[in-house]
């Protein structure tokens, strides 16, 4: 079984955890010095936030599933539509160890699509410094972070 997956960058983690507990009823699964995760049931999400990125907001979208079949599915679902798909393999990111791959879809929004294999006791691993900022970025294809626009407040939505 899938479980949809958001990943957002934030600027103060605290405050941040403090407003999603509160939204989503319950308090993180796993909490770091800079990420945290709630996995929830209802609805099904995994939904994880960091202090990792370039700037506030949605970076990435996602399937995490259950097993390694379910993931080649997805990976033939992607080759099918012809996306370009970037498999990682097995790696270390966000403080688990996971077999994943990435496409991107045509407004260049980045979904993940992984199984999620054991925990990690760091946030990556293995991964090359950006150039830009020093750090080690895992969460987009090829350690370039994918942003999603967000609108502000005063648009319509939905």
């Amino acid at each position: 079984m899938k479980r949809f997956h958001i990943h957002v960058h934030v600027d103060d983690l605290a405050a941040s955890v403090a407003f999603y507990s509160k939204l989503f009823a319950a308090e993180p699964a796993r909490i770091e010095a800079d990420y945290a995760k709630w996995m929830l049931d209802d609805p099904r999400v995994n939904f994880a936030i960091s202090t990792r990125g370039a700037k506030a907001g949605v970076d990435h979208l996602g399937f995490q599933v259950d097993d390694a079949a379910e993931l080649a599915v997805l990976a033939k679902r992607a080759e099918a539509a012809d996306m370009a798909l970037l498999d990682e393999g097995e790696t270390t990111c966000c403080y688990a160890r996971s077999d994943k791959h990435w496409v991107l879809d045509p407004q260049g929004i980045a979904w993940e699509h992984f199984h999620t294999l054991d925990g990690a006791p760091v946030y990556v691993e293995s991964r090359q410094a950006s150039p830009s900022t020093g750090a080690a970025s895992c969460c987009a294809p090829g350690g370039k972070p994918v942003g999603i626009p967000v609108k502000s407040a005063g648009s319509a939505c939905c």
